[in-house]
């Protein structure tokens, strides 16, 4: 690292309209005992600045493992992927783990919140986490509060809240930082579908209000109807691509 912690690392010539997340013939092969299993075979993608873009498939397709290798939680075994201009693999593990902290909100299946904190103090500590130094922004967590429907429910703590406004605190604890973009890991796994519906319509909202690059990985196709673009994963591969039908009704 440079400077005050800057990074000093190798960024990929821009182009015009540069793709935000390109994945270049990723491949993933795991050891288990004497047997190699692939995992995710070859996979090419790029996703534009302010896209939703879905990757859907059944379980054992491979879509979480490219979940993990786009977020930068694991290493590919062959090819490379960048994120806004930067490849991973010209990162240190601790220049990798500052570029998720800034430029990446991760929303899992299990909300993973701290039981002893409220929703608020959920979303303060992810931003204090992140390390930035200017204060947290009252007003954009305000919005932030409303745009989801969790303003009344910010001082309860999450055994108090119901499975969709758990959800809707985790997507806020992974908006706050303000990255460029979310990486959703089947967002709506554990919800009913009232809920799932619920937090579908706030991924889309805050994909269309604030800016932010979304892609979700689902085994729904009905939740990932909801995305501009559909990737369909079979045993490893991206086989199709189509878009969504949904695409418009949070708008």
């Amino acid at each position: 690292m440079g400077k005050g912690g800057a990074f000093t690392m190798t960024h990929v010539q821009p182009q015009q309209s540069s793709p935000i997340i390109l994945a270049e013939n990723l491949t993933k092969v795991y050891a288990a005992g004497r047997i190699q299993v692939t995992a995710v075979r070859g996979v090419s993608l790029a996703v534009e600045p302010g896209e939703f873009v879905a990757i859907v498939g059944p379980s054992g397709s491979g879509k979480s493992t490219l979940f993990y290798l786009l977020g930068g939680l694991t290493q590919a075994t062959q090819g490379r992927v960048v994120i806004d201009g930067i490849d991973f693999a010209s990162l240190s593990d601790a220049e990798r783990t500052r570029l998720r902290k800034h430029r990446i909100g991760f929303v899992f299946q299990k909300f993973n919140l701290l039981p002893t904190l409220t929703a608020l103090g959920n979303i303060e500590i992810a931003y204090t986490v992140s390390g930035r130094k200017e204060p947290l922004d009252r007003a954009y967590l305000d919005h932030l509060s409303d745009l989801l429907s969790i303003q009344g429910r910010l001082d309860h703590r999450p055994s108090e809240l119901s499975g969709g406004e758990q959800q809707r605190v985790a997507i806020a604890r992974a908006l706050i930082t303000r990255p460029a973009i979310v990486l959703a890991d089947e967002p709506t796994g554990n919800l009913d579908t009232k809920s799932s519906d619920a937090v579908l319509q706030m991924l889309r909202r805050s994909n269309q209000e604030l800016g932010q690059t979304t892609l979700m990985i689902t085994h729904n196709p009905e939740a990932a109807s909801i995305a501009d673009r559909i990737l369909h994963m079979r045993d490893g591969e991206i086989v199709r691509e189509e878009k969504g039908s949904r695409a418009d009704e949070a708008l």
